[in-house]
């Protein structure tokens, strides 16, 4: 996708210039005139503040000047779009709720968690399945 020949014609619609832009946003007239010229591709931050400079929504850099509708989401009072019974939905927002409140490393510590014992099962399911195999009886293994 080509930012840069598309920041050019909105800042030229506009009319306004690179040193307009930058008094406005604080990003160097050069940064705009490399990214204007295909040599740098900008990050969401930076194509956020070009939009917030030019009056326009972030998307117009996505498309020729069409509407754009915004999508239809799901409300909390339909059917999720995870296949869950609605006991198992509430209690994915009732952990959710719970994970927001929580501090940075507190939730680090969650997720490290949660990873290491879905490794520890992953290992079981396949110890488990490779005494399935014939000559090997059942009764050995044992699961946790």
């Amino acid at each position: 996708m080509q930012f840069g020949r598309k920041l050019r014609e909105l800042r030229e619609e506009k009319h306004l210039s690179q040193g307009d832009i930058e008094k406005k946003i604080g990003l160097l007239r050069t940064y705009t005139s490399r990214v204007e010229n295909g040599m740098t591709v900008p990050s969401i931050e930076n194509l956020e503040k070009y939009a917030h400079a030019l009056g326009i929504p972030l998307y117009r850099f996505f498309t020729n000047g069409e509407a754009v509708s915004a999508p239809k989401l799901p409300t909390t009072k339909a059917q999720s779009a995870w296949p869950v019974a609605a006991k198992q939905r509430h209690e994915l927002r009732l952990f959710a709720k719970a994970f927001k409140r929580m501090d940075q490393r507190g939730q680090k510590l969650l997720l490290q968690v949660a990873q290491k014992m879905a490794i520890r099962r992953t290992r079981n399911l396949r110890a488990f399945h490779r005494s399935l195999k014939p000559g090997k009886p059942f009764s050995k293994f044992r699961y946790q």
